[in-house]
C-alpha cells in the first residue's frame, strides 16, 4: 500500500505510519498560528511536508492566504515558499480529519489570580476531537503543569471518542508488539522558540517528546526527528511537561537573583553589570543572566506559577519559585521609583512630568509584547501622574490586551528635549542610544543600553 497520505485509512500500522513521515506523504495540522506555530509550520513545509495551519483568528489565515506575514522575523517570501510547497491555512477544524499529525501551539497565560488559565487548550481539544479519527498523532507544544496531557487532552479525546469506539492508545512500556494504530496516539513535546535569537538554527534546538504510550513517542520522534537535528524521548507526558517548566522556571530564578542584586547594588554604589561581567569570565560554575524593568514573554512570568499551582495540589509550597516570581514582579514598580528619584534631582517631580519610554516589546528586537514589564510600567506612570508616550519600532500602536489598555500610538524620536525624561526599558538595537542622550534632558537605563556612553544625564537603575 503507498498512499499520497494516511488521510484514507483507518488502523493503519505504525510500520507505514512512519513509512509515511518518510515519504513525506503525511498531512502536517498546526494549530495555533502564533509565534510558535507559524514558524513550526514553515519548517515542516521547508522539509516538504504537505502542512495545514488552523487558527480562529480569520485575520491571521487571510493575511497567510495572500502570502503576507504578521510576525517580523518572517518575511513573506518564506510564507509564499511554503504555499508552493502546499501550505495553507484555514479556520474550518473540520480538516483535522484529513491530518495523520496534528499539532498544538495553543497560548497557556494566567488568569488574574495567578492560577493556570487552560481555556485555549481546553477549546482546541474540544473543537477537534470529534473530527479525529485512529491512526493520527496528537500532539500538544503549549507550555503547561505536569499532568495536562493525561488530564485535559488524553480524557477529552476517550469522552468525545467513547460514542463511536475511538480512544486513545495505550500499550506496552516496551518494544512495538502491539503494531496497530486502532486509535489515536498523544504525546507532549514542548515548544522552545527563543524569539529574536539569530544564531542558533531552530532545528538545532533539541525536541523533547513524551508519549501517552511507546508508539505515541516513537510516532511523535520520527515526525519532529524529520525536521529537528536531535529528538530526547522521556518516559511520559508529565516528565516532558515538567522538562518545560525547569527550563524557564531556571531562569525565572536566576534572573530574579540579578534583579534583587540590582537593587542591593544601587545604594552601594556598585555596577552590577560590571560584576555580571566579570563572574561571567570564571570557565565553570557561572551562567550570566541580566537584570531589567521585569520579565516578559509567554513563558518566565508564567511557568513558576503553573507549578506552583499544581504543588499546592500535592500540599507544597514551593516556596523558592514563588518568591522569583514575586521579585520579577515587583520590578517595574522599582522602575517607576527609580525614575520618581532620578526626575527629583533634576528638579521634576513625577507628576506632571513628560516621560518617554522607549520599548514596549518585552525583549530587544522582537514584535512581541506578551506579559512585557515596558506596559506595567506605562500604566503605573500613568497611574502616578505622568504624561506618558513611547517609541517602539516594532508596533506603530498599542491598544487593549489581556492585561493592558492603553491605546497609544508611536511617538516619533524627534524634539526629544520636549521630554523631562527618556526612559529606556527595552534596548532595542535600531536605537542610536548616542544621540538619544545628547538630545534628552534626563535619562533612565534600566537595561545597561547606554554603558559605553558617559554622561550625567544618564541614570542606570
Amino acid at each position: 500500500m503507498t498512499p499520497t497520505n494516511l488521510a484514507a485509512t483507518t488502523g493503519t500500522g505504525l510500520e507505514e505510519w512512519l513509512a509515511a513521515i518518510d515519504r513525506r506523504t503525511a498531512r502536517v495540522g498546526i494549530i495555533g498560528l502564533g509565534y510558535v506555530g507559524l514558524p513550526l509550520a514553515l519548517l515542516f513545509s521547508e522539509e516538504r511536508f504537505r502542512v495545514t495551519g488552523f487558527d480562529v483568528d480569520a485575520t491571521k489565515v487571510s493575511t497567510l492566504a495572500a502570502g503576507n506575514s504578521y510576525i517580523h522575523r518572517i518575511e513573506p517570501d518564506h510564507i509564499q515558499a511554503a504555499q508552493r510547497n502546499g501550505f495553507c491555512a484555514t479556520t474550518d477544524f473540520a480538516a483535522i480529519t484529513g491530518m495523520d499529525a496534528v499539532l498544538i501551539c495553543v497560548p497557556t497565560p494566567l488568569n488574574e489570580d495567578h492560577t493556570p488559565d487552560m481555556s485555549y487548550v481546553v477549546s482546541t481539544i474540544e473543537s477537534i476531537a470529534p473530527h479525529l479519527r485512529a491512526g493520527q498523532l496528537v500532539v500538544l507544544e503549549s507550555t503547561t503543569y505536569p499532568g495536562t496531557t493525561e488530564e485535559i487532552i488524553v480524557a477529552t479525546i476517550n469522552r468525545h471518542g467513547s460514542a463511536k469506539g475511538l480512544r486513545v492508545l495505550r500499550g506496552e512500556t516496551a518494544g512495538l508488539a502491539s503494531n496497530e494504530l486502532d486509535g489515536v496516539m498523544v504525546a507532549f513535546s514542548p515548544e522552545r522558540e527563543d524569539p529574536g535569537n539569530m544564531i542558533t538554527p531552530r532545528r538545532e534546538i533539541p525536541k523533547v517528546i513524551g508519549g501517552v504510550d511507546v508508539r505515541a513517542t516513537a510516532a511523535a520522534s520520527a515526525l519532529y526527528g524529520s525536521v529537528f537535528c536531535k529528538t530526547v524521548p522521556m518516559s511520559t507526558p508529565a516528565a516532558a511537561e515538567m522538562t518545560k517548566l525547569l527550563e524557564n522556571i531556571y531562569r525565572c530564578v536566576n534572573i530574579a537573583l540579578v534583579n534583587e542584586l540590582k537593587q542591593l547594588c544601587v545604594p552601594m554604589g556598585i555596577d552590577i553589570w560590571e560584576v555580571i561581567e566579570a563572574a561571567a569570565t570564571k570557565p565553570f560554575g557561572f551562567q550570566a543572566f541580566y537584570p531589567g524593568p521585569g520579565v516578559g514573554g509567554h513563558c518566565i512570568p508564567v511557568d513558576p506559577f503553573y507549578l506552583n499551582w499544581k504543588a499546592q495540589q500535592f500540599g507544597i509550597q514551593a516556596k523558592f519559585i514563588e518568591l522569583a516570581g514575586e521579585v520579577n514582579e515587583a520590578m517595574p514598580s522599582y522602575v517607576v521609583q527609580c525614575t520618581a528619584r532620578a526626575l527629583e534631582r533634576n528638579g521634576s517631580a513625577l507628576k506632571g512630568a513628560r516621560v518617554l519610554v522607549l520599548g514596549v516589546a518585552y525583549k530587544r528586537d522582537v514584535d512581541d509584547l506578551r506579559e512585557s514589564p515596558s506596559l506595567i510600567v506605562i500604566e503605573k506612570l500613568r497611574h502616578a501622574g505622568a504624561q506618558v508616550e513611547y517609541n517602539d519600532p516594532f508596533f506603530p500602536e498599542v491598544g487593549r490586551g489581556r492585561h493592558y489598555d492603553l491605546h497609544m500610538l508611536s511617538t516619533p524620536l524627534e524634539d526629544l528635549d520636549r521630554f523631562d525624561c527618556v526612559l529606556i526599558l527595552t534596548d532595542h538595537s535600531l536605537y542610536n542610544y548616542g544621540e538619544i542622550v545628547s538630545q534628552a534632558k534626563l535619562v533612565v537605563d534600566s537595561r545597561n543600553a547606554t554603558r559605553s556612553i558617559d554622561s550625567s544625564k544618564i541614570v542606570r537603575c
